[in-house]
């Protein structure tokens, strides 16, 4: 389980992103900038009933009303200052598990929207809780072939069943393609070309 520390400070530094940055960046969310970015994040932790519409397509328009809401009538620094403050008291148990992975995924959203990017260094604390999450299984059911995820140091895993696809990467990389960002994740794919154009492409994530 992924310590409270490393979401703190993940979170610590996309609020200096969004600081750096103002409310008007892009970020690989489609559609939205930072403004929307921390609206999202704010919401997530302070609005339950807004979390069915996250992972439930029939709610997403709730969902994304409140977010809106919320954006348009918080100051940027306000909206900033509710994202460092983390979540509410009764969260605070579970800010590791639930936001490490979540705050590493936004941090890059943020990061690789910009020009000129590169990787940035990682804690081996944090690459490990990244490791740990990031698996072949929602990968294996986009196309019909073993989906095997390599990183230097790391046991393999695999799954699915057909062809071979071997996906090499850091884990903060695989974690990005993962989560639907492949084009912005730097993992090389190596076994049938069209599985592999096929998996680049794929909607993955939630």
């Amino acid at each position: 389980m992924a310590p409270p520390i490393l979401a703190q400070q993940e979170r610590a530094t996309i609020c200096t992103l969004f600081t750096e940055l103002g409310p008007d960046a892009p970020t690989l969310c489609e559609g939205w900038t930072t403004a929307d970015l921390a609206a999202h994040l704010g919401v997530r932790e302070r609005r339950p009933d807004t979390g069915p519409g996250l992972v439930w397509p029939p709610l997403a328009g709730y969902t994304d009303k409140v977010r809106r809401s919320v954006k348009g009538r918080t100051p940027w620094a306000k909206l900033v200052e509710m994202v460092r403050r983390g979540p509410p008291a009764l969260l605070r148990p579970v800010d590791g598990p639930m936001n490490t992975v979540e705050y590493f995924i936004h941090v890059e959203d943020v990061r690789r929207a910009q020009p000129n990017w590169e990787p940035r260094q990682i804690s081996e604390e944090l690459a490990n809780a990244l490791w740990d999450r990031v698996g072949p299984g929602g990968m294996a059911k986009k196309v019909p072939a073993t989906v095997v995820i390599v990183s230097p140091g790391r046991t393999d895993k695999e799954g699915g069943t057909g062809p071979r696809l071997v996906l090499s990467g850091d884990p903060g990389e695989l974690t990005m393609f993962g989560s639907g960002r492949q084009a912005a994740a730097r993992v090389d794919i190596t076994g049938d070309a069209a599985l592999a154009a096929r998996l680049r492409d794929a909607a993955l994530g939630i």
